[in-house]
């Protein structure tokens, strides 16, 4: 296997907003740092603040399309946010979440629970989708098979994910689960393939849905797309490091 690591992402908040990262310190048994810290928890929901809740609990682009176009930027403990559609954001979550709720409310659909409060995830990892902490890797090769089928670009950012690799062959990454890679002096074990919702329909720039990827997903008989990864061995990880078994 001969590939390397051509970017990485963080989501400081669960669903909203994206922001680029040149180098990070993994560390043993935890998310990768910054990522999805904060999540809007919405009307309905029983989230309790520094204590892990299923998806289903906050705000999300499956539901509510929209906010797929947020970007995002931390700098310090403040969150620079931009929206299409809505006026720049920068927000302190710790000491001013009603500011954030407010900007968010027009992005959720109609019908849908309305954005409430924000909770924090708790120490040492994100708000993940999954029960345990986890880091989320990519194959831009497959991702460019998605976009032949489709017959168009498609940007990476449908489908939120952590680690990008460029240099595996199509779905090789599904074959590395149960086994161990090395980015940088990181090592991770791959752990479970990711099943999708109806997230990556939606355009990351404009915030609706103009591609119906679990169709396209459906030809390879699955809905699979990423993988779940989990640190072993912490270290430092860069853009351009490569992932080696």
């Amino acid at each position: 296997m001969t590939a390397r690591l051509a970017s990485i992402w963080r989501h400081p908040i669960k669903a909203v907003g994206r922001e680029a990262l040149e180098k990070v310190t993994l560390k043993t048994g935890q998310t990768l740092p910054g990522d999805r810290v904060w999540a809007v928890a919405h009307e309905a929901s029983n989230a309790e603040d520094g204590a892990w809740s299923r998806c289903g609990a906050f705000v999300r682009a499956g539901s509510s399309p929209q906010l797929m176009a947020v970007e995002a930027r931390t700098d310090g403990a403040q969150i620079h946010l931009s929206h299409p559609d809505r006026p720049p954001l920068t927000v302190e979550p710790e000491g001013d979440a009603q500011s954030l709720i407010t900007w968010l409310d027009p992005l959720i659909s109609q019908g849908r629970a309305r954005p409430a409060r924000l909770v924090r995830a708790p120490e040492g990892r994100g708000m993940t989708d999954t029960s345990g902490p986890s880091i989320t890797l990519g194959n831009l090769t497959s991702h460019r098979i998605i976009e032949g089928r489709v017959g168009r670009e498609l940007s990476i950012h449908r489908w939120r994910c952590n680690l990008w690799v460029d240099g595996l062959d199509p779905w090789e990454e599904f074959d590395l689960v149960g086994k161990h890679i090395r980015i940088g002096s990181a090592v991770l074990e791959a752990y479970k393939r990711i099943d999708r919702c109806e997230a990556p329909s939606a355009n990351p720039e404009t915030g609706r849905r103009d591609a119906d990827l679990l169709s396209v997903l459906d030809a390879w008989d699955h809905r699979d797309f990423t993988i779940g990864l989990k640190v072993v061995q912490g270290g430092d990880i860069a853009v351009g490091d490569g992932v080696t078994r």
